[in-house]
């Protein structure tokens, strides 16, 4: 299936989770990640399974005065 990380697109497989889209796009922590604009809390990310087009968004915080 194809969806979108960040703004680009990936071919995932047809089961895939957060947590697989995640090393996919190599994300290393800290970050947040919204699905399709909602927020996924870390311990929902093995769980929450992706479907064809969803947008995922990875956020790393940024430091700044």
């Amino acid at each position: 299936m194809n969806i979108h990380i960040n703004q680009q697109p990936f071919s995932m497989p047809d089961e895939a989770t957060v947590t697989d889209a995640l090393a996919a796009f190599g994300a290393k922590p800290p970050f947040a990640v919204a699905l399709n604009g909602q927020f996924v809390a870390r311990g929902e990310h093995a769980s929450k399974a992706l479907t064809a087009g969803d947008k995922l968004d990875i956020v790393s915080p940024v430091a700044g005065g």
